[in-house]
């Protein structure tokens, strides 16, 4: 698949061109896992800025998972018999993912955003292994998700899931460990080599110390031990004093504000609109677009909000360049097929996309290491591409096997009130090529061998031409003919083949 290079040199102006079905699709890929057909439709011809703000405060007003009953169990809590106990725990682990799951089906932005900071802040379940930290963490990631940055930043990192996860839990201020201290600047804020020092970084790990009281029995949410926290004054940025926690927070917002901004902003930047931050000059789109995003960070008091709304509604957003430029993550496969398709699910569907996604490298609550998934091309190789196929026809069979005729529905929304009865099977595979694809295909010839793939054995040419009978009508229409399900079905099929189909 060919590489796109970043030459988008549109600004942050407001897009102010009514929307249009291609950059409708477009905000609904980027901002959520895709949107219906009629979603999509009721879109344009909106003006960009209103349909932003409305799905930014629809974020910003999601409720969160509700606490399960086990919320704050520990170990006690459990059957005393180990495998009782493995049990239950993996039941409640299926019922929250499950849960989680939907948010991202049904959430839009707010929880396409947390789980986009499920990357950022990245913590691996399998270390800490315990339901109750998962529960506290997604929460967090959940209620911060379009907040405040320096809350958020603050709030994660006394999440128990990250004091486990980072070695929080043994940084004891007479043997500090550095571990989150290097994160927090390395991964969290600056970036690596930005604007820190290794002597920042240990003199933080002593301000950071003391979150290791972690109960009489395991998975208890971890609390503070004056204990174990250092006492000595700490040399921090340039500031000397006897910091804590808060102050370490307070200082790295108000001494390296602008690099956080950046920084922030261009992670941002490559997850909503481009994965080249370079540009095709080599000289890189950061004056122009991070640059003046990090301003509004700034000006906003690391509010994450108004960041995204000035991004969303620009023409560099909605710029051709930006449009079908990053390869799907395998969340994004499945869960852009659901919703783009409108087929029936259940939540047996949404574990199985849940499974699916592991088996091509996009394991839920579970990240390869602490940098986090490196997405886009990183999510194409010989063994996941074929992956993707394979998982994709699985989820099209089943979706044919529980009901065949949802696939002519989705054509018939596709093409719209005035075609649903066309007899030409052009207008039909041009709609759902143009809904499943982000800019069509590449050539014509891809497009006929999609136009091939419609036209399945069991429907000869002639019965798509009106000359075909006496009275001049053709044999096959979208509404009625018996084979349309099929011919749809072996059409998806098709496409989740093609190169465009693995774009966004």
């Amino acid at each position: 698949m060919e590489y796109f290079i970043n030459c988008n040199t549109s600004t942050l102006a407001p897009y102010t061109i009514p929307l249009d079905g291609l950059r409708a699709a477009h905000l609904y890929r980027r901002l959520s896992f895709s949107a219906s057909v009629q979603t999509v439709n009721s879109a344009v011809g909106e003006s960009a800025g209103n349909l932003v703000d409305t799905l930014v405060d629809q974020a910003l007003a999601a409720p969160v998972i509700p606490p399960p009953e086990w919320a704050d169990w520990n170990n006690a809590d459990y059957p005393a018999d180990d495998d009782l106990a493995r049990q239950v725990r993996r039941a409640q682990f299926e019922e929250f993912s499950t849960t989680y799951g939907n948010a991202l089906l049904n959430n839009g932005l707010r929880d396409r955003m947390s789980f986009f900071w499920s990357n950022h802040f990245v913590t691996e379940i399998d270390v800490y292994d315990c339901n109750s930290f998962l529960y506290h963490y997604v929460n967090c990631l959940q209620r911060n998700a379009l907040g405040n940055f320096k809350t958020f930043v603050s709030e994660i990192g006394l999440t128990s899931a990250m004091l486990y996860y980072l070695d929080g839990v043994r940084n004891r201020g007479d043997n500090p460990n550095e571990n989150y201290a290097r994160e927090l600047y390395e991964l969290f804020t600056l970036g690596e080599g930005n604007a820190y020092t290794e002597q920042d970084i240990i003199e933080t790990s002593k301000a950071l110390s003391g979150y290791t009281e972690r109960g009489e029995e395991g998975c208890t949410q971890v609390t503070f031990n004056a204990e174990d926290f250092s006492t000595e004054n700490k040399t921090i940025f340039g500031q000397t004093g006897n910091w804590g926690y808060d102050d370490v927070i307070d200082i790295l917002f108000n001494e390296r504000s602008n690099e956080i901004a950046r920084f922030i902003c261009a992670k941002l930047y490559e997850f909503f609109v481009h994965p080249d931050a370079t540009g095709d000059d080599g000289n890189g789109i950061a004056p122009q677009i991070i640059d003046g995003l990090a301003q509004t960070f700034v000006a906003n008091n690391f509010e994450i909000a108004p960041v995204l709304r000035q991004l969303f509604k620009s023409q560099h957003f909605f710029d051709d360049t930006a449009i079908g430029v990053i390869i799907k993550s395998p969340f994004d496969l499945y869960l852009n097929m659901v919703k783009e398709t409108g087929f029936g699910y259940d939540d047996g569907t949404v574990l199985n996309i849940i499974d699916a996604a592991g088996l091509i490298g996009q394991e839920l609550f579970d990240p390869f290491d602490v940098a986090g998934w490196q997405r886009d091309r990183q999510w194409i190789n010989t063994n996941f591409i074929i992956g993707r196929w394979l998982t994709s026809e699985v989820f099209l069979e089943r979706f044919f096997q529980a009901d065949p005729e949802q696939f002519r529905t989705l054509a018939m929304d596709a093409v719209g009130a005035a075609n649903s009865n066309t007899s030409n099977p052009e207008i039909v595979v041009r709609a759902l090529v143009n809904k499943f694809t982000p800019k069509g295909l590449l050539t014509e010839a891809d497009f006929e061998k999609a136009m091939d793939a419609f036209k399945i054995d069991d429907v000869p040419e002639e019965y798509y031409s009106p000359d075909y009978t006496p009275g001049g009508l053709s044999l096959w229409t979208l509404s009625v003919s018996m084979e349309v399900p099929t011919q749809v079905y072996v059409l998806l099929r098709h496409l989740s083949r093609e190169p465009e189909f693995q774009l966004k």
